[in-house]
């Protein structure tokens, strides 16, 4: 009997065998072959290991970061003063709440169960600027969120999601990657700097950030970067609280209210009611925008697994195309439910995952149950939304491993020509804008390597990639996210 029709318990060796840590997690990867849409069990199909709880750590901090950010972005919104949905523990009760329909429902059913080759839903962060802009067109939250599950649903079935990740070459990949991890890096340095600064305790960012490049340095060194959230953040956070920055627990143990009624009732929960067909035509742009914006995002989570995993582990993998249905069929539920957020694929899951060499499965069980705890306790989502703790998390589990990312991959003058860019449109407009003109540019052969855009067909070469600019640069224009040029809403 050959490998490939031996079952993951037969191959299956025990650490002690193998000369280093590894060599293990690298023949784990290459071993495991998932069932697609079939039941997946731990220690049957996969494994749960100690680099595990790495990913599953930094997704839950991320996880209550971003689902706040997305549901007081909605909350903030002028249009919506009136309803006082800053008041009171509405943004609280609402994050509880996604934190359970995530963790309880899609985490664990779908990446740790039925298909482990999806990655987990998580939250849509640059989604978040354009809420109040939605919110003054006369859009509905509700509605929004349905229709991003339909369009997403339809790009997933079509396999639309799997097509552009194949058809976008590896300079414009490299490019796009070192762009998200330069911009991610700056911004939170100046976040943090900025809190410690309004804090009175601005010698706290410096430590913090000083300490955080050589502990990360050393970990890099001795190829233990897996480690580096855990360490640095707590490192971060003990620094912070001994140099007197302010901390204390305020969100007690309870849970939300579970009735969708009660979320989309006129005088309870969002005090919206239920939205009418104008509130659907005013977001429908917004929602093309959102689905639109999903397959960059996608694209680099898959990149990091190839770029950290041996190439002989293709069974592990994520599927883009599944991974898009599974966030189109989270967005469509959480929203109906009540929940405030809008789905994408999990970063602050796939990429620590991928630096520690696991598989989706393993840590997605952790990741459920850590989501289910947190939202429950309430006290650890006030140590995860502190600024040092957050921010050195997302930098060292992030966005330093996408610059690195984007660093591996331009290997020659060809590469770095579409590299350069689509970080160059990239900043002019967005990374929306920048994938797509980088990707026709690439494609046609005006940029990039000239004998790979000679091997593609029309459709490849202009008709996909013309289409995507097109819509990008439309929904872009409609929503106002265009230099210079006015949006419509």
């Amino acid at each position: 009997m050959s490998n490939s029709e031996k079952s993951y318990g037969e191959q299956r060796k025990k650490a002690s065998e193998f000369r280093t840590r590894a060599e293990y997690l690298d023949h784990e990867l290459k071993i495991m072959k998932f069932r697609r849409w079939g039941i997946n069990l731990p220690f049957r199909d996969y494994s749960i290991e100690i680099e595990d709880f790495v990913p599953a750590i930094a997704a839950t901090i991320g996880k209550v970061v971003m689902v706040t950010a997305m549901v007081a972005a909605f909350a903030n919104c002028d249009v919506y003063a009136h309803l006082n949905l800053t008041s009171g523990d509405f943004i609280a009760q609402n994050v509880r709440y996604e934190m359970l329909i995530a963790g309880a429902i899609f985490v664990l059913l779908f990446s740790a169960f039925l298909n482990p080759n999806t990655n987990l839903a998580g939250t849509h962060g640059p989604m978040i600027p354009l809420i109040p802009i939605a919110a003054s067109a006369g859009g509905h939250p509700l509605a929004l969120g349905l229709l991003i599950g339909v369009f997403g649903l339809i790009l997933a079935v079509t396999k639309g999601g799997s097509k552009l990740m194949n058809i976008t070459g590896i300079g414009v990949r490299g490019g796009l990657l070192l762009y998200l991890g330069a911009v991610g890096l700056i911004g939170q340095l100046g976040k943090l700097e900025k809190w410690a600064a309004d804090g009175g305790v601005g010698s706290v960012s410096f430590a913090v950030i000083g300490v955080t490049v050589l502990v990360y340095a050393y970990l890099a060194r001795i190829q233990k970067r897996w480690l580096a959230i855990p360490l640095c953040s707590a490192i971060a956070g003990i620094i912070a609280f001994s140099m007197g920055a302010d901390f204390a627990f305020s969100t007690p143990p309870g849970l939300p209210p579970f009735d969708p009624m009660w979320w989309w009732g006129t005088d309870t929960g969002w005090k919206m009611g239920l939205p009418g067909v104008q509130q659907f035509i005013a977001v429908v742009p917004f929602a093309i925008l959102a689905v639109a914006m999903w397959s960059p995002d996608y694209l680099g989570h898959r990149v990091f697994q190839e770029l950290n995993y041996p190439k002989e582990a293709k069974n592990v993998l994520m599927d883009v195309d599944d991974t898009m249905m599974v966030a189109s069929i989270r967005q469509g539920i959480g929203s109906c439910l009540g929940g405030g957020n809008i789905a994408s694929s999990w970063g602050t899951y796939m990429i620590p995952a991928a630096i520690a060499k696991r598989p989706i499965p393993g840590g997605a069980v952790l990741t459920g149950i850590l989501c289910v705890v947190t939202g429950i306790l309430g006290y650890p989502m006030d140590l995860a939304m502190w600024q040092p703790v957050l921010r050195v998390a997302l930098i060292v589990g992030v966005f330093l491993p996408l610059l690195e990312a984007g660093m591996q991959m331009v290997n020659n003058h060809k590469e770095s020509q579409s590299a350069g860019t689509c970080i160059f449109a990239c900043a002019f407009v967005n990374p929306v804008f920048g994938w797509s003109a980088a990707m026709l540019l690439d494609n046609l052969g005006l940029i990039g390597d000239r004998e790979r855009a000679k091997s593609l067909t029309w459709n490849e070469k202009l008709i996909i990639p013309g289409f995507m600019f097109l819509v990008c640069t439309i929904a872009l224009g409609l929503v106002g996210q265009l230099p210079g040029i006015p949006g419509m809403f």
